[in-house]
């Protein structure tokens, strides 16, 4: 029973119908379709490809294992910490406001479903959407791997159905290119589960000035940054800015 529930509350939070906004949004594929860069699906796989393997979504997935521990361990410092890095970590405003809208519907929404979640998200304002899917996750018993996974497969999804409407793709097509997307899925799971501890401390971090790819993680997503801040420039848009 626990399993199974835990398994329906996971569907809930990845669904599609979830109410906090991230159809509304592009992460920049706007600005590259307007560009010419997404001329077709491949093109589109290509870009998901390298986020998975080397874009701040890495970070926001391993950020929700973070904070699925800190729940877990009853540690609601940790939590807030790990929310401030994410709002920290944002290169663009548009994505900073994109990360808070959807963590504050999903906070308001989790407050509104269940009162335990009180203690654990009011004192997050403003709240970062992982943040927030980490909560809820952790709180109804969803594995730290199936949290990660299924993090990550929200993400795909967003940005796939996106692609639907930027590239065109048809229906069939964007669910083919989900379906390639699910090794790459796996693998970026398990790369947050297995990452070192070192990489993500700070006292650590700033004694070993000269660390190297052992004692820090390869995140490159100055793309999606550059994509983010030329969307709110573009004459029409069908995304939100």
């Amino acid at each position: 029973m626990v399993e199974d529930m835990a398994l329906l509350r996971l569907l809930q939070l990845t669904s599609p119908a979830l109410p906090v906004g991230g159809y509304s949004y592009s992460e920049g594929l706007e600005t590259l379709s307007q560009q010419g860069q997404l001329p077709d699906g491949a093109a589109l796989e290509g870009w998901l490809i390298h986020e998975l393997a080397y874009g701040t979504v890495r970070v926001e997935a391993t950020m929700v294992l973070k904070v699925h521990q800190a729940v877990t361990q009853g540690n609601p410092a940790a939590i807030a910490q790990w929310n401030r890095y994410l709002s920290a970590l944002r290169d663009t405003e548009e994505l900073r406001q994109q990360n808070w809208q959807m963590g504050q519907s999903l906070r308001q929404l989790l407050l509104n479903l269940e009162s335990d979640f009180g203690p654990l998200l009011q004192p997050l304002q403003p709240c970062n959407f992982a943040i927030a899917f980490a909560v809820a996750a952790a709180h109804w018993d969803v594995s730290e791997k199936n949290s990660v996974l299924g993090y990550l497969y929200s993400w795909t999804t967003t940005l796939v159905n996106a692609g639907i409407k930027l590239v065109p793709l048809g229906q069939t097509a964007g669910q083919q290119l989900q379906q390639r997307l699910h090794p790459k899925l796996i693998e970026t799971t398990t790369w947050v589960l297995s990452a070192p501890d070192s990489w993500w401390d700070w006292t650590y971090a700033e004694a070993t000035p000269a660390s190297g790819p052992e004692t820090s993680p390869q995140i490159c997503s100055w793309g999606v940054s550059l994509a983010s801040m030329g969307h709110e420039a573009l004459y029409s848009r069908l995304f939100r800015s």
